[in-house]
């Protein structure tokens, strides 16, 4: 039967947070629909609401719900993801957020697409892509599950409804709505779990945590390193190149304050996970036979993948675990409706703008953004209700964007004079292939390659495979881009044969140039007055893909070189992927790739 007293308490949360979406949404500048407004907050992102929204990047429905079972099925040593993904916004705050900022950038698409141009960019998009909605469909249907154990809602009723509302003041407010009710989501996950900790705690049914019986803590056996090794590395450095955590780095006012918005939620996310590791520990000391629990017991993966709920539903008073059901739903839609903004926002800009419709206005992107953002909460939705290994696909995308974003944003944002789209493209096959080849237990997808170490009884890779494939596909997109460069300025391939016209058949729309001007700072040349305040990927005339600078020696008139020199410096003329003509193969640029 439906607790009716839990349904109200949802629905004035659903309520309270559609208010402040709304209400963030009226700060928006009046009349200034820009992509920078709309996707990034007219970067103007105060640094309280920054430090909450930083900080609900990561503590989500997934986040909470996860560390709870970790500590229950496995012990706290293999809760990995609190301290894997605070560490990942402190060396994304090292290494990223700086560069990132100063550069004006848009989306984390944006230097890809600027360093290998705008298909190949898109092509990059797909793991994002993939990344972001399998994240938001997994964490509504647990929010279904949540709702489901607690209240007993129906759960397709739930996720449908919690789509309708994470979508909707999304829809109206971009940033500002997300950021805003990431506050209050905040807040409601801290206190309302903290509420539940000390009933729980002194339950009947539940030990002592300090008991010997009670093993909450765990063990890494020794054969075991290498695969504990391998999921750290995974979620360190694959919790950075996600778009989520951009767009805050890149709507904060300053790059400095981009560095410290980092380094702050960081902390806030190690703090945010005490709560749920306590309410795992207590799962793991309670007698659940003895609770009014009337599954099976021991508990099967399916029961555990609930222990948070369970413990809110079995060990505490119903006017308490409505404040914890408050709590996993903040955190469901905090989560939510920041992968839903962050893939539309990706999708209208370096998809739709950048690849087919170069010329399209500001408010042309936004509506498409708003389009976006209707498809992507409806795919997420449908997948929430339809596919029973959503986790299992996430993870699979998590993996990819480790092994194949990763790599090509460490080299564009500090290394993109050693790279180019020929090593970009190699990367991204080896890098897919060698992931792929190890299976995908929760897919159902038996390994192609059973590594050393191969663990038979658990069906898992315990070499650090994950690992090979982002170090090979680092090594790719390093060897195949000094290779291709070598082979077109070494004239051993004509340059008609630079099919992909970043090397030394550029058109003159994406000229490479010298040496930055100015440590840090992006320069580009705009066709228009009212492009001067945009921040384009490799589309803008006499644009650096490497470093957005402008030559001085392209600026050469062909007056000034002589007849016999001039006939010299004529190469060959082709035409780009875009219909832009390539400019005469110049020895003076091209000694400098």
């Amino acid at each position: 039967m439906i607790n009716i007293t839990g349904i109200i308490s949802i629905i004035l949360f659903y309520i309270l947070i559609l208010g402040v979406g709304i209400w963030a949404a009226r700060k928006k500048e009046d009349g200034n629909d820009s992509e920078e407004e709309v996707m990034l907050a007219g970067r103007n992102i105060g640094l309280f609401v920054g430090i909450f929204t930083m900080t609900a990047t990561w503590v989500g429905g997934g986040y909470i719900n996860g560390t709870a079972e970790a500590i229950y099925t496995s012990g706290l040593v293999w809760c990995q993801a609190p301290f894997g993904y605070s560490l990942s916004l402190v060396f994304g705050g090292i290494f990223f957020a700086n560069k990132m900022r100063q550069q004006g950038y848009i989306t984390m698409l944006d230097p890809l697409q600027d360093c290998f141009g705008e298909r190949m960019g898109g092509l990059l998009f797909l793991p994002a892509l993939c990344g972001e909605v399998f994240w938001a469909a997994g964490i509504l249907a647990a929010l279904g599950a949540t709702l489901s154990v607690i209240i007993e809602m129906d759960n397709k009723t739930s996720v449908i409804f919690s789509s309708c509302v994470a979508v909707f003041y999304t829809l109206f407010g971009g940033l500002y709505a997300v950021a805003y009710t990431d506050v209050i989501q905040l807040f409601c996950i801290f206190f309302g779990l903290w509420m539940c900790i000390p009933f729980a705690w002194n339950n009947e049914h539940v030990a002592p945590l300090s008991s010997m019986e009670v093993d909450w803590i765990g063990e890494v056996k020794r054969e075991e390193y290498f695969f504990y090794a391998d999921y750290a590395l995974l979620l360190i450095f694959g919790g950075i190149p996600w778009q989520v955590y951009f767009q805050r780095v890149l709507s904060s006012k300053s790059a400095n304050r981009a560095q410290l918005l980092s380094y702050v939620a960081a902390a806030g996310c190690v703090l945010m996970a005490i709560p749920p590791v306590l309410i795992g520990a207590i799962a793991k000391a309670t007698a659940w036979n003895e609770t009014t629990y009337t599954g099976p017991y021991p508990l099967t993966i399916d029961q555990t993948s609930m222990i948070l709920p369970m413990v809110l539903q079995h060990l505490t008073p119903a006017f308490v675990s409505f404040f914890g059901l408050g709590a996993v739903s903040a955190a469901v839609m905090s989560s939510a409706d920041s992968s839903i903004l962050s893939a539309s926002s990706m999708f209208a800009r370096n998809v739709y703008k950048l690849i087919f419709r170069q010329k399209a206005s500001e408010m042309e992107i936004v509506w498409v953004m708003r389009g976006s953002i209707l498809v992507v909460g409806f795919l997420a939705t449908v997948m929430a209700l339809t596919i029973p290994s959503i986790y299992g696909l996430w993870s699979m995308c998590s993996d990819l964007v480790y092994v194949i974003l990763f790599p090509q944003l460490i080299m564009v944002v500090h290394f993109k004079d050693y790279c180019n789209s020929y090593g970009s493209l190699s990367a991204y096959i080896v890098g897919f292939l060698i992931r792929v080849s190890g299976g995908e237990e929760l897919m159902h997808l038996d390994p192609i390659i059973y590594y050393p170490g191969w663990d038979e009884e658990n069906r898992r890779q315990l070499f650090p495979f994950r690992t090979l494939a982002m170090v090979s596909s680092l090594l790719t997109l390093i060897g195949v881009s000094y290779g291709s460069k070598w082979i077109f300025t070494s004239g051993r391939l004509a340059p008609g044969y630079d099919f992909f016209h970043c090397v030394v058949n550029i058109p003159e729309d994406i000229q490479r140039v010298d040496e930055p001007i100015e440590e840090g700072e992006q320069m580009s040349m705009m066709a228009s007055d009212a492009m001067c305040k945009m921040y384009g990927a490799a589309t803008m005339v006499g644009k650096d893909e490497r470093n957005g600078r402008i030559n001085p020696a392209l600026e050469t008139d062909d007056d000034d070189i002589p007849p016999s020199e001039l006939n010299k410096l004529k190469g060959s003329v082709g035409s780009s992927g875009g219909g832009a003509r390539s400019i005469p193969t110049n020895p003076i640029v091209n000694s400098q790739l």
